[in-house]
Order: structure tokens, then C-alpha cells, then sequence
């Protein structure tokens, strides 16, 4: 019988009732032997995330103000599920050390990390299983930098000795015990590093959605469902900001061929959507796969006369954003031409520097900056050697009215991205999607 890595996000942990369902699903399949889980979400609407509050006491001790009432909220939270569940825990002795460590001066990582080791402890306990800490398994090196192959050795040779087991996710911690934790949403990538280590049938996510829709439901009424999708698509439309699961734990289990299932905690009949390495019998009928976006990015558009020519031009362009440390999202070219796409976030401010560094150092006939710009992918195998792709696309954003400001299309013919103004995200959109997986009439 294979196994199953079952990793639960925080609007699955987020009170009794919540872990109450989690036990249900856990218990429904003898297959699902480890659970990761994070810090608990938001209940409702105006709540709190515990590792929210956690990271507000650190701010409060930064400002020296004191933390004790934040503090206790999250202590309440805690104490409310272990109630509600019936469980005798001693979680008081938890809540006194980690106040002491605050107070000592903990780290943020550290402050941060304890809403996943709580939740951890307190779902171990109401499900019997055994608890495992990441500390000493998930590994970083003193500078910060996760090691990969050290982390799966130690996990491999812990878990071994655990029939069941659950697991905090998001953080690991350095060679000298400190906690170093991942990016926010980084309870994934722990859930996909425990599905490697043990060799898992499946790695499945349990959130608040029932997997993949080609588009997002906030802008296309009632988008269709993805039940299957390649990790190349998942990669290119979680980077474009399809955010159901953080875009760094496909690796580890693309690596080891895991197939990745999105479930949702509230509809767990629902079969969600599988991520493989390939799809087999992809439906002929089905053109795209998915469409996702992002707004706020700003294009560099640089002109010089004979820059074919002209070795090391775009060395010298990218090692001035490099100087900055600002990543590069796209770099369509021309002849005489490139256009430089970076995200406005990260420009940081820096825009005005940047643009005197360029034409101090490249010498441009001409720079031109274009703002408030939106990059759409839209992303599907069944692009690749498909006649009138392209077409159908930038028909419908001509139908629906929408200037196309940027056209990049990547080598492996799966997606094409283009940029719109901010003003036409929504419209181009839902173009797309009515061009692609509307009715016949529509089409």
C-alpha cells in the first residue's frame, strides 16, 4: 500500500470544527500516514492569522511596546481548540517558553514559526499521531540558504522510525539551532520535502479551494475546473499568480514524479486537481489550460541604433538591474530594441536611478518608460503546433477593445504573455477565457 503526504494550510487548522474535518479526512484513507500542517487562519472574514499576530509582536517589541495583549490573543486562540477538542494537553507550559524566548530577544523567524509548531503538537495529539519537529530536519546553512540534499537525507532517516506522524511546515532551523523559516506559504514546500522523503503515492494540499479553475473566479463568472495540469503549466500560472499553492514546492516533488493533488478541507468528495508530470490523452477540444495575471509591472523600453552589433548590450542592461538588485521578469527584444518588464514592487522607487545608470552606461538613441502595466499568461500544451492560437487571442482582446502593449512567447510554445494597461486586466480576461472556453455562440 502506497503512502500519502497530507498537507493541511491554515484555513484547514484554523479552529476545532476546522481539525474536526481534518481527523475526518485523515481517517478516511489508511494511505494518508503524515500531515503537515501550518499556522491557524482566519476564521471569518475580519480575523486574524496567528502568524500574523505572531509577526505583531515582534513589531511591538521592535518598537518597544509592549506585547503581552497580542500575545495572549494568540494563547486564547490556542487554548480554545485544545478545549473544544476534549484534549488533555499541557499547552501552558508551550505558551510560558515561548514568551520567554520573546522576551529574550528571539528571533522573527523563530516568533513566526511557533503557530505551525503549536498546531502541530495540538493535531498530533487529537489524532494519535506521533509529533515530529523540523528543527534538525528541515536544514539551512548560517547564511540562511536552504540545503536540499541534507534536508532529505535527515527526513528520510527520521520519518522511518514513524508509522504516522505530523509535521510542522514552514520552517527548519540552521546548524546552530536557530529557526530559519521560508517565504509565507512556505508550509507547502515542507509538505512536498516530507512527500519526497517518504517515497509518497501522492502529496496532497488540503486548502479552501477544490483545485485549479482556468481563471480566476473573482473575474470570470463560474471559470471551468482543471482536472489535470502539467507542473510546466502549474509553474508558468503560479508564477503569473495563480496562488493556490506556492510556486517553490512543485520542485521537490516534480523531482521525485509525486503527483500534487489540491483538495479542499470543506468539500473533500471533490477530486480537486492533479498535478503530473505530463498529461496523458490531454481532451483535443481543450486549447488553454489556464489564464493568470498580475498588474502593477513597468516597461524599460530602450532603442539603439545597430544594438545587434554591439557585444555585451544586454550583459551591461541586465548587470545594471543586477547592481540594484532587482530581478528581470520578461526581456522581449527586436533588431534595435529591448524592453526591459520589471515588477513595479520591486523597483522599490529606484526607477529614476536606474534609467540615468542606463543612459550613462549604454548610450541609447532613446528610453521610454511605460507604467501601470498588467502581463497576462495564458498557458496550455495544447497551444504548442496549434494553428490559430495567436489569432483567436489577439482577436478577442481587439473585439473587446484591449491596445496590446507587449507580445513574449516562450520557446516551448505553452504560453503566450502579453501586457495591457492596468485599467484593462479584468476586460482582457475575461476576453481571453470567452475566446477560448466559451459556448460555441460566444465563439
Amino acid at each position: 500500500m502506497g503512502v500519502k503526504v497530507a498537507k493541511f494550510g491554515g484555513s484547514s487548522v484554523a479552529d476545532a470544527i476546522q481539525l474536526a474535518k481534518v481527523k475526518s479526512i485523515v481517517e478516511s484513507d489508511p494511505q494518508r500516514k503524515y500531515v503537515v500542517v501550518s499556522a491557524p487562519g482566519k476564521r471569518f472574514h475580519e480575523d486574524n492569522k496567528i502568524t500574523d499576530l505572531l509577526y505583531l509582536c515582534k513589531t511591538h517589541l521592535d518598537h518597544n511596546i509592549g506585547h503581552e495583549q497580542v500575545f495572549q490573543v494568540i494563547c486564547d486562540r490556542f487554548r480554545a481548540i485544545v478545549f473544544n477538542l476534549g484534549l488533555n494537553l499541557d499547552i501552558e507550559k508551550e505558551f510560558e517558553e515561548i514568551d520567554r524566548n520573546i522576551r529574550a530577544g528571539a528571533s522573527e523567524d523563530y516568533i513566526a514559526s511557533r503557530g505551525e509548531y503549536l498546531t502541530a503538537m495540538i493535531t498530533a495529539a487529537y489524532m494519535g499521531f506521533d509529533f515530529v519537529d523540523t528543527k534538525g530536519l528541515v536544514t539551512f546553512d548560517e547564511r540562511g540558504r536552504f540545503l536540499d540534499e541534507e534536508t532529505d537525507k535527515r527526513l528520510r532517516e527520521e520519518l522511518k522510525k514513524h508509522d504516522k506522524a505530523v509535521i510542522p511546515g514552514f520552517y527548519g532551523s540552521k546548524p546552530s539551532g536557530e529557526i530559519k523559516t521560508f517565504s509565507r506559504g512556505g508550509s507547502d514546500i515542507t509538505g512536498s520535502l516530507v512527500a519526497r522523503a517518504v517515497d509518497a503515492e501522492t502529496y496532497e494540499n488540503w486548502t479552501d479551494v477544490s483545485g485549479f479553475l482556468v481563471a480566476d473566479p473573482r473575474i470570470v463568472n463560474d471559470p471551468r475546473p482543471i482536472e489535470k495540469i502539467s507542473y510546466m503549466e502549474l509553474r508558468e500560472l503560479s508564477y503569473m499568480g495563480a496562488s493556490v499553492l506556492h510556486e517553490d514546492a512543485i520542485y521537490p516533488a516534480r523531482a521525485s514524479d509525486i503527483p500534487i493533488n489540491i483538495r479542499n478541507t470543506n468539500e473533500p468528495e471533490h477530486l480537486g486537481t492533479t498535478i503530473i508530470a505530463e498529461v496523458e490523452n490531454h481532451d483535443a477540444d481543450k486549447v488553454i489550460t489556464g489564464i493568470a495575471g498580475s498588474k502593477d509591472f513597468l516597461v524599460i523600453a530602450i532603442y539603439k541604433n545597430m544594438m545587434s552589433a554591439e557585444v555585451g548590450f544586454i550583459r551591461r542592461c541586465l548587470t545594471i538591474l543586477e547592481d540594484y538588485s532587482i530581478p528581470v521578469e520578461h526581456l522581449p527584444s527586436g533588431i534595435d530594441t529591448i524592453s526591459i518588464v520589471l515588477s513595479r514592487k520591486k523597483v522599490n522607487g529606484k526607477l529614476d536611478e536606474i534609467i540615468e545608470e542606463m543612459k550613462r552606461r549604454l548610450q541609447p538613441d532613446s528610453i521610454d518608460v511605460y507604467e501601470d502595466m498588467s502581463l497576462i499568461a495564458t498557458v496550455g500544451r495544447g497551444m504548442s503546433k496549434r494553428q490559430g492560437v495567436s489569432a483567436t487571442l489577439f482577436g478577442a482582446l481587439y473585439k473587446a477593445g484591449v491596445n496590446i502593449r507587449m507580445i513574449d512567447q516562450g520557446s516551448s510554445e505553452m504560453n503566450i504573455i502579453v501586457g495591457v494597461k492596468n485599467d484593462d486586466f479584468e476586460k482582457a480576461i475575461r476576453a481571453i477565457y470567452d475566446a477560448f472556453e466559451g459556448t460555441p455562440e460566444k465563439k
